[in-house]
């Protein structure tokens, strides 16, 4: 809707505008202008200023800017006709008079506001009377508190068909209207008119300033739809609505967080809980305009989704959804909850704290392209993980900001030569020191031998149990990574299972330091490591160092995980220089023995390397 400029202007010269701001934000007088700390990022010394004189505020450390309109969009995510109509009202100026078409219009969706919002009071005094008892007990055994089903006007819609019609029509409602409002249908027999809800619990669908202007409806007995949703009207457009986003808009811009998740009763028990930025699309995948509405709310949404094979598909199609939308500093994350479990259930039985921390825990959108790209691949030969380069590639492809686009393309390169051992761009590989280490993608697979020969135990499961007691330490104390996670990722990994799940902890601990042991297990298991985290944490693994036990006091584990680690360092060495001497008995060259020369030399190779240099000059080696 476009407004004339005389009117624009008249606003902006009404407008008190140090007044409008400084009810957000503490301002001070600064000779002719008002300064203060900017409420859009975070910074201790004022660089946000206000000018009466100009019209207009300014941060010079994070380049925010505009007017008295501009300011209301901004802080209250509000659209450009809605904050024009707020600051009207707020200075006395009547809206611009329209064409009788626009007049005619709007008055017919006022109309039905009158209508939808008649019918929500009808559905919340049935909830309340002696038929809705069903529904009130449906909604305490869900946990759901009075006041909080008072809050989001919950209602019923009882099991008589017509009882709404009846009850608008006897307030001056005809039928043509509750029609075109999607309140009740017409039967193709030519009979009676029929309500749209019948013996369901009511869910009061709202836009942005809070009007009703839908209805979603939960089956309380049997129904071959368990919820239904108000057909599309003049008023209502399924795509471009989130449920709960009037509520959630002030609670969004006050922590900078929203969360996305699947269903009503999820976005109610979020809020119960104390988590009232949540919001829901309508039992739909979430639409292009849904995540445009998102971003209005915080830079980053987050997509809290059920944990099974559906909420993964939802979460790959709503990064599909979001890709072309991506801006420097604008994205998703995606917090995936165990499997079987919604938010309701996971607040019901575990508290809000277990929510929280699954939140804190959500994966980058990044992180779940290339999870999702990588699932249920084979990436064994150099054919397959080319097509998973070209899969990424036409991903990636989509994201409509060049400069964005660029950088996920450097950060799935870097995953390449991370995990996979080789850049997918140049053919270049990741090869680890000395003559004989092998690229990342060729290590040793599980039940192969590492070098060295001559122990008691098979070597194979003698190195299995080190690297297995240092793994399990570090999922039961994640603290140990704190100062140890360098050490960690030295270890060159046999098995390419242990060497993954590794990669997986470190790159989850780097996004979230604090992460307690509970919280990362989960992560873990919701990204594939489920069956190799039950057998890693038993007493098949804890027999080898009980020491990483969970429940071991953590100044006990850090001294003993340390020099696992250590020793487990020295015996790698030694094995790798021993391997070396062998192959140089049985075929010399220059560069094989300079590299046991120096290692020789080493202090870090100490007496493992001098005994294998005495090795090769016993000429024992010959015969080994």
């Amino acid at each position: 809707m476009s407004f004339p400029s005389e009117f624009l202007y008249e606003i902006r010269n009404r407008v008190a505008l140090a007044d409008l701001i400084s009810r957000r934000v503490k301002l001070k007088k600064r000779g002719r202008e008002h300064e203060g700390l900017c409420p859009f990022h975070n910074e201790k010394t004022p660089s946000f200023t206000v000018s009466e004189a100009k019209g207009f505020f300014h941060c010079f450390g994070c380049g925010a800017h505009g007017d008295a309109i501009g300011w209301v969009m901004k802080v209250e995510g509000l659209s450009f006709p809605e904050a024009v109509e707020k600051l009207a009202a707020e200075t006395g100026l009547a809206m611009p008079e329209r064409t009788p078409e626009q007049q005619e219009a709007a008055h017919r969706r006022a109309g039905l506001l009158e209508v939808l919002e008649a019918a929500a009071q009808w559905f919340q005094s049935e909830l309340a009377g002696s038929g809705g008892a069903e529904a009130r007990a449906y909604l305490e055994r869900r946990g759901v508190r009075p006041e909080t089903a008072a809050a989001f006007r919950l209602g019923f819609a009882p099991d008589r068909r017509g009882a709404l019609r009846l009850a608008l029509n006897a307030k001056g409602v005809d039928d043509s209207q509750l029609v075109e409002a999607g309140l009740i249908k017409a039967v193709e027999d030519g009979g009676a008119p029929r309500d749209y809800f019948f013996n369901r619990l009511i869910f009061p669908i709202t836009n942005r300033r809070g009007r009703v202007i839908a209805f979603g409806g939960r089956a309380l007995g049997e129904s071959k739809a368990k919820y239904l949703n108000s057909p599309e009207t003049s008023v209502f457009h399924k795509g471009r609505v989130l449920y709960n986003l009037a509520r959630a808009r002030q609670a969004a811009h006050d922590t900078g967080e929203v969360v996305v998740t699947e269903g009503y009763m999820d976005v109610i028990a979020l809020a119960q809980a104390g988590f009232p930025a949540a919001v829901a699309p309508l039992g739909t995948a979430v639409t292009a305009e849904q995540v445009a509405e998102l971003w209005r709310l915080a830079p980053e949404p987050l997509l809290c989704l059920d944990g099974d094979a559906a909420g993964r598909r939802a979460a790959g199609r709503a990064a599909e959804t979001a890709l072309p939308g991506l801006a420097p500093g604008r994205s998703l994350r995606f917090a995936l909850l165990p499997a079987g479990e919604d938010p309701d259930s996971l607040i019901a039985g575990a508290g809000a704290a277990a929510l929280r921390r699954v939140l804190d825990s959500a994966l980058d959108l990044q992180d779940l392209l290339w999870f999702q790209a990588c699932e249920g691949r084979d990436l064994s030969t150099p054919e397959r993980r080319a097509g998973l380069w070209r899969a990424l590639s036409e991903t990636l492809v989509t994201i409509g900001d060049k400069e964005v686009q660029a950088a996920y393309r450097q950060a799935m390169i870097e995953r390449f030569e991370q995990q996979l051992g080789y850049n997918p761009v140049t053919g270049w590989r990741r090869r680890a020191s000395g003559p004989n280490a092998r690229s990342g993608a060729a290590r040793q697979r599980p039940g192969s031998s590492p070098a060295g020969a001559g122990l008691r135990q098979p070597p194979e499961v003698l190195r299995r149990r080190h690297e297995e007691v240092l793994v399990a330490a570090a999922v039961n104390h994640p603290q140990l990574l704190l100062d140890g996670a360098e050490g960690l990722a030295a270890v060159d990994f046999a098995a390419e299972d242990l060497s993954l799940l590794v990669t997986a902890i470190l790159d989850q601990m780097a996004a979230a330091p604090d992460l307690d042991s509970d919280s990362l297990k989960c992560h873990l298991s919701q990204h594939g490591f489920s069956d190799l985290l039950k057998s890693l944490l038993s007493k098949r693994v804890y027999i080898h160092g009980g020491f990483a036990r969970p429940d071991t006091p953590f100044s006990e584990v850090r001294p003993k995980w340390t020099k696992v680690l250590a020793d487990h360092r020295r015996w790698a060495a030694r094995n790798e220089t021993l391997a070396a001497t062998r192959r140089f008995a049985e075929r010399p060259d220059e560069e094989t023995l300079a590299w046991l020369q120096a290692r020789q030399r080493s202090a870090e190779g100490g007496e493992n390397d001098k005994t294998a240099m005495d090795f090769l000059a016993s000429g024992d080696a010959a015969e080994s």
